[in-house]
C-alpha cells in the first residue's frame, strides 16, 4: 500500500496501465515492450491481465519478463480473478507474487474470505471483486439480500472487515455504473477502488471521479487497457488520460 500510495503521488497519477496483448507472439513481445517504456512515466500501476498470457505457449515466461521489465517502484496487479481456496488458494498466490513478481491480485470472493486471505501478505495488495464492469442480464452482483442492499454491497463490507482486520484489502469497481461506485464508497470510505470501463466498455469517467475519489483527491485507480494498446503513441494517449483525470481530482499533488 505504501508502494502505492508513493507511486501515486510521486507520478501525480491515478492510471493503471492495463495489459492485454492481442497478436502474435512477436507482435506481443515487441508492443509489451513500447507500451511499458512509452507509459511508464504516466503510470501509477500496471495490470497484467493473466488470462491474456496464459493462452499462448510461452504465456507464463513473457508475463514475468513484462513484470520485470516495469520499474520497481511502480506496482504490478495481475489480473488473475482467482477465486479458490485452502491449499490451492496458497499455490495460486505463490504464482502470483513469487514466480511472477506481482505487487498485488484480484480476486473473487465467491467462497467468502477464505478465497481472500491466503493472498495477504504485509507487502501485497487484493483487489477483491465487487461490482464489476460488464452488464450481465442476469448478474449475482445485483442480488438483494435480506438484511437490505445487494450482493456487492455485502462484499463491499465484508472486503471492508478484512481491511481493518488484515490490511492491503481494496476493491474492484467497474465505471459502468457510477451509482454504484458512489455507494461503495459511502460503505468503503477509506479503501482503493480498482476500476475497469473506462474507454472502450463505455464508463463515465468524470461521473465515476465524482462518485469515487476519496476527500484527499485518490483512492481510484483508473485502468485503462485497450486504448493505450491500440494508440499510436501510447506515451501521449496515457499523458491526455492523466490530465483528464486530474482535471477532475478536488485536490492534486
Amino acid at each position: 500500500m505504501q508502494k502505492l500510495i508513493h507511486r501515486t503521488g510521486s507520478a501525480n497519477s491515478l492510471l493503471c496501465v492495463g495489459l492485454d496483448p492481442v497478436g502474435d507472439d512477436a507482435q506481443v513481445a515487441r508492443r509489451l515492450a513500447e507500451v511499458i517504456d512509452q507509459t511508464h512515466a504516466y503510470a501509477a500501476a500496471f495490470k497484467p491481465n493473466l488470462a491474456f498470457f496464459l493462452s499462448r505457449e510461452n504465456g507464463v515466461q513473457l508475463l514475468k519478463e513484462t513484470v520485470q521489465r516495469i520499474p520497481k517502484d511502480i506496482p504490478v496487479i495481475l489480473d488473475g480473478k482467482f477465486g479458490d481456496i485452502a491449499n490451492t488458494a496458497d499455490h495460486y498466490a505463490r504464482f502470483a507474487y513469487d514466480v511472477v513478481g506481482a505487487d498485488g491480485v484480484t480476486v473473487n470472493p465467491y467462497m467468502g474470505d477464505d478465497a481472500v486471505r491466503p493472498f495477504v501478505r504485509e507487502d501485497k495488495l487484493v483487489f477483491v471483486l465487487a461490482k464489476t464492469s460488464n452488464k450481465s442480464q442476469y448478474s449475482m452482483q445485483d442480488m438483494a439480500l435480506t438484511r437490505g442492499g445487494s450482493l456487492a454491497d455485502g462484499v463491499a463490507k465484508v472486503a471492508s472487515r478484512l481491511d481493518s482486520e488484515i490490511g492491503g484489502i481494496g476493491l474492484v469497481v467497474g465505471a459502468t455504473n457510477a451509482e454504484a461506485v458512489g455507494r461503495l464508497r459511502t460503505l468503503c470510505p477509506g479503501q482503493w477502488f480498482l476500476v475497469p470501463g473506462v474507454g472502450a466498455q463505455g464508463g463515465d469517467l468524470q461521473a465515476t471521479l465524482k462518485a469515487g475519489l476519496r476527500p484527499d483527491g485518490s483512492g481510484l485507480l483508473i485502468n485503462t487497457s485497450r486504448v493505450l494498446w491500440q494508440a499510436a503513441d501510447a506515451g501521449a494517449t496515457a499523458r491526455e488520460l492523466v490530465e483528464q483525470i486530474n482535471r477532475f481530482r478536488p485536490v492534486t499533488a
